[in-house]
C-alpha cells in the first residue's frame, strides 16, 4: 500500500470536525497509519510569523494538525507527540509564533487531557552532527529529536514556489534545518530537500489542498477542496502537482526523489479522480516577484 495515494474531496467547512472526517477517509484508503511509535513527530509548514501571513493560508492550519492528532490518539493514547519547526528568515519558532497560529493552545488543551505533547524549536539544542552521503550534505546538523524519531508526519499546504515550482511534503522538510539564514541553501535547494527526505524518511505525508496558494508567504489563494495522503513523499507531491495543473516529470526534485526510492511519479491514486479535483495554478514564474523567505 506504500505507493498508494489517497485523493479525497473535502465536502465540509474548515472546522476540525469536518477536516477529521475527510482525513479519516483518506487514512483508511491507504491502509491506516501503520505502526505508531514514540516520539511521534509532526512537521507542519510554518513558513513565516503570524503577522506576515496576510491571507491566513501560507502555513499549515492548526485545525489540520488537531484533526490528525484526534485520529492518532484514538489508536495510541500514550504516544509522545512532538510538533516541530525551526527558525527562518521571517520568524523564530518560538512561543509567540506557535501561539499566533494556535499550536500553543492545542498543546495546552491536550496536556490538560493528560496527553504527552510538546512544541519543539529545531534550531535550539541539542543539535547533533551526522555523517551522511547525500547529494549536497556530507554531514548533517539536526536536532537530536530527528535522529531519535520513530514516526514522522509531514503536514504541508499546496503552494507554488519560485525555486521548486511546487512546495508540498518534500519541501516542508527544509524547515528541519536549524540554520536561520536558510537562503544560504537556495542555490542547491533540490539536492538539499531530497537529502533531508532520504535521512528522515517520512512515514505519513499529508497535503492540505483544501485551500492552496500561488506563492510562498503571500499570493492568490485557490480553493481546491482536496486532501492528499500517502506514505511516500514523491508519490504524494506528484499527485499534488497534477491537481495543481503541473507535470511532475518537469519538477526536478520529484524526478530526483523517485530515483532515490522516495516514491513514484505515477502512483496509484485511490478515492477521487485527479481530473475531478484539478484547479490549475499559475506557474511561479508568472507571479509577481516576492522575497524568498525560506
Amino acid at each position: 500500500m506504500e505507493d498508494v495515494v489517497a485523493l479525497v474531496k473535502h465536502e465540509g467547512d474548515l472546522s476540525v470536525g469536518s477536516r477529521s472526517k475527510t482525513l479519516k477517509k483518506a487514512i483508511g484508503l491507504i491502509g491506516g497509519f501503520g505502526s505508531l511509535k514514540s516520539p511521534f513527530i509532526i512537521k507542519p509548514n510554518i513558513v513565516t510569523h503570524p503577522s506576515r501571513d496576510v491571507t491566513g493560508f501560507a502555513c499549515t492550519k492548526v485545525d489540520m494538525v488537531e484533526a490528525l492528532l484526534g485520529l492518532v490518539l484514538q489508536e495510541h493514547k500514550s504516544l509522545s507527540i512532538k510538533i516541530v519547526e525551526s527558525n527562518s528568515v521571517s520568524k523564530f519558532a518560538d512561543e509567540e509564533t506557535f501561539e499566533g497560529y494556535g499550536y500553543k493552545g492545542l498543546e495546552e488543551r491536550l496536556k490538560k487531557e493528560g496527553f504527552d505533547i510538546s512544541l519543539v524549536n529545531l534550531s535550539d539544542p541539542p543539535l547533533s552532527k551526522i555523517k551522511f552521503d547525500g547529494l549536497y550534505f556530507k554531514e548533517l546538523e539536526l536536532h537530536q529529536l530527528l535522529i531519535e524519531s520513530n514516526y514522522f508526519a509531514s503536514v504541508a499546504v499546496a503552494k507554488t514556489h519560485p525555486l521548486t515550482n511546487v512546495t508540498g511534503v518534500i519541501k516542508n522538510l527544509f524547515g528541519l534545518l536549524p540554520r536561520k539564514n536558510k537562503p544560504f541553501y537556495h542555490s542547491h535547494i533540490n539536492d538539499v530537500i531530497i537529502d533531508l527526505n532520504r535521512f528522515v524518511k517520512p512515514d505519513l505525508c499529508i497535503v492540505d489542498a483544501i485551500v492552496g496558494m500561488e506563492g510562498v508567504e503571500r499570493g492568490r489563494t485557490r480553493r481546491v477542496n482536496a486532501l492528499i495522503v500517502g506514505k511516500k513523499p514523491v508519490s504524494v507531491d506528484a499527485t499534488m502537482a497534477r491537481i495543481m495543473g503541473f507535470q511532475p516529470e518537469r519538477i526536478r526534485h520529484l524526478v530526483i526523489g523517485e530515483k532515490y526510492g522516495l516514491g513514484t511519479l505515477n502512483p496509484k491514486v485511490v478515492g477521487d479522480s485527479i481530473d475531478s479535483l484539478t484547479v490549475k495554478f499559475k506557474p511561479p514564474s508568472t507571479l509577481r516577484p516576492t522575497a524568498l523567505i525560506d
